[in-house]
């Protein structure tokens, strides 16, 4: 499936302008599927393979946004970036971060945003628990499955 980055922004203003949820286009094998404040922009692995990491290990998913992280702590979980795009910490330069350390945290609570494509998409905890730590600074990019934030599971 051909599609440019003019055609790729059409549709999202569409989604938004016209209060879409979800757009799915698909060619063939290959499919495209976009989420309107669903947590990420997601398409099947036929259409953009992705690898979490191991370069011959292509999956085509999101790592858990919420994985264990290695050492001796278990109750620390990183939370991962589920796409490419510009980290931030707050809804507006303006505003304030949706959590600080030390915050307190229960699933389902809004950590940050990562905009791609001009889409802002709410990064959620999965675990309850309190921010440990911040790992990348406000307005910067970020990979996909890179470190955002350490969550001290509750508990």
């Amino acid at each position: 499936m051909n599609i440019d980055i003019q055609q790729l922004e059409g549709l999202m203003k569409a989604l938004r302008d016209h209060d879409f949820h979800e757009v799915e286009i698909q060619q063939g094998d290959e499919r495209i599927t976009l989420r309107r404040n669903a947590g990420i922009v997601a398409a099947t692995p036929a259409a953009f393979p992705m690898t979490t990491g191991e370069r011959d290990a292509p999956t085509g998913l999101a790592p858990s946004a919420a994985a264990p992280t290695s050492g001796e702590d278990s109750s620390l979980v990183t939370v991962s970036s589920p796409l490419v795009g510009t980290f931030y910490r707050a809804p507006s330069p303006q505003a304030r971060a949706f959590v600080e350390v030390g915050s307190h945290v229960r699933k389902g609570t809004v950590l940050c945003i990562i905009e791609a494509f001009k889409l802002m998409n709410e990064i959620e905890c999965e675990v309850d628990g309190v921010v440990a730590e911040v790992l990348v600074e406000n307005g910067r990019p970020v990979e996909f499955g890179q470190g955002l934030l350490r969550i001290r599971r509750a508990g």
